[in-house]
């Protein structure tokens, strides 16, 4: 007899089954390595220029093109995982970005490096979103909470261990080793994902491509990403900034009239009249805005305010992953019991964990500092995946493979406003000679946009904890 036909025996229903730990390994290892390599790079521009005879205009490329290409393949991950299948498309995509890291690292020009980037970006694009449904598929609905929390973490760790990894790597092994550390990553994580994930079921009718579809969410998505990653720099009022980013928004707003009467789209957007999917991806996107948009300032402000490396500012910020790693096994837990509350919760805290850096001045003791950042960690990583998993609670496997491309989308469209609002902030009352004072205030300044900000994520995510006490109660 097992436990759950003993009667009175208590079954925890959200446990997760084998399967479901196994996809959670197989993820982890794709989303390490995609995350990562968003960062890491980052620190590497100078030496890249210095090394392949190229400005820090060109080089910055290298970055951008990594973001254009995911910003363009994340819409078709959902009709390509029914087509191929989830495993074989993660698979390849995987080895895409594995070979693709070391051509990076053999690269010998400017133009070779951005060329393997795209493939790199080709590959973490899928990679991501098709990770998320095999993992979302395989812990069911009861299991959601804890396999986002898991598939949670490098979203959140990246950003603050991977400076420190690659100033380290620039420092005692070369730039290569920020693109070849991915190698023997990837290598093991194309060894798990064949053995540990289960074959792929028979082919789901995928249906033909909708390819007008995809050519203007591809191109828009181009250009929003393109604009406000170069918004940031240039300022909103560029000329080229307002031609990518207002041909961006007119090729989405075509995209969303196509798609609404379009039988097969390559995004279906009547996902939105699930009332639970369109308050989580709204929570998502804005979460997103104040997540990873905040994220870059507190590195720049210990960069010119208080004069560290790049090694140092990471390691500065090793209390906010810790505060974010702790939430995220707490969120699963949390959200078991109390849902979607769990959401507004993490929202509350974020806001309440804001307003100590509204105070931030260039003396500010490093353990205070510290402290609030592992309280926002906290409040980030509370509100971050639980707003996920309640927008995917009523929806079907199928279903699922349209949905994950979109929360993807919205997350990341959110992250790149969020950046290059506050970027564009704190550049706006920045001194120009370099006073610490000043520089301090302009930090402070920004911060309280980012307050500002972090309470509209409180409307969505309280609208989410509404609506599920009114189905429970249904």
């Amino acid at each position: 007899m097992t436990i759950s036909n003993i009667p009175g025996a208590a079954v925890d229903r959200s446990a997760l089954t084998p399967q479901a730990r196994r996809a959670i390994v197989v993820v982890l290892v794709g989303a390490i390595l995609a995350f990562l390599d968003a960062t890491v790079v980052n620190v590497s521009l100078r030496s890249l220029a210095a090394d392949l005879g190229g400005t820090l205009d060109a080089i910055q490329w290298v970055v951008t093109v990594y973001l254009l290409v995911q910003a363009a393949v994340l819409p078709v991950t959902g009709w390509a995982a029914r087509r191929i299948g989830r495993k074989r498309l993660y698979l390849g995509a995987l080895l895409l970005f594995t070979l693709a890291s070391v051509a990076c690292a053999a690269a010998g020009s400017v133009g070779m490096l951005i060329a393997a980037r795209v493939a790199q970006g080709l590959g973490a694009g899928v990679m991501i979103p098709v990770g998320q449904m095999i993992l979302v598929t395989a812990a069911g609905r009861d299991g959601m909470a804890k396999a986002m929390a898991a598939a949670g973490i490098p979203m959140v760790l990246t950003p603050v261990v991977g400076p420190t990894i690659g100033g380290l790597l620039l420092e005692y092994a070369g730039w290569q080793w920020i693109f070849l550390i991915n190698a023997p990553i990837g290598a093991a994580g194309l060894v798990l994902a064949a053995r540990l994930l289960p074959a792929d079921d028979r082919a789901e009718a995928a249906g033909a491509l909708d390819a007008p579809g995809l050519i203007l969410i591809s191109l828009g998505m181009i250009g929003i990403t393109y604009g406000l990653s170069e918004a940031a720099q240039r300022g909103v009022s560029d000329l080229l900034v307002l031609v990518t980013l207002c041909g961006g928004m007119v090729l989405v707003a075509a995209f969303v009239a196509h798609s609404l009467r379009t039988r097969n789209p390559v995004l279906d957007l009547r996902l939105w009249r699930d009332r639970f999917f369109a308050a989580g991806t709204i929570s998502t996107f804005v979460i997103g805005a104040v997540t990873f948009g905040a994220m870059v300032l507190l590195p720049l402000y210990f960069q010119l305010v208080r004069h560290q490396d790049t090694a140092h500012t990471g390691m500065l910020m090793v209390p906010q992953g810790i505060g974010a790693a702790l939430a995220m096994g707490l969120s699963a837990r949390l959200y078991e019991r109390i849902g979607a509350l769990t959401c507004l919760l993490g929202t509350l805290v974020c806001c309440a964990a804001t307003v100590p850096f509204m105070m931030i001045a260039g003396d500010t003791p490093y353990w205070l500092l510290g402290a609030a950042m592992t309280v926002r960690g906290l409040g980030i990583g509370l509100a971050a995946m639980p707003a996920m998993a309640a927008a995917m609670r009523d929806l079907t496997p199928s279903q699922i493979i349209d949905a994950t491309p979109q929360l993807t989308v919205m997350q990341r469209v959110g992250g790149s406003i969020g950046t290059a609002a506050f970027v564009m902030i704190l550049q706006r009352h920045l001194p120009t000679d370099g006073a610490t004072a000043a520089g301090a205030s302009a930090f402070a300044v920004t911060f309280t946009w980012v307050l500002a900000a972090s309470t509209l994520a409180v409307l969505p995510t309280a609208m989410m904890a509404v609506l599920e006490r009114r189905a429970r109660r249904g």
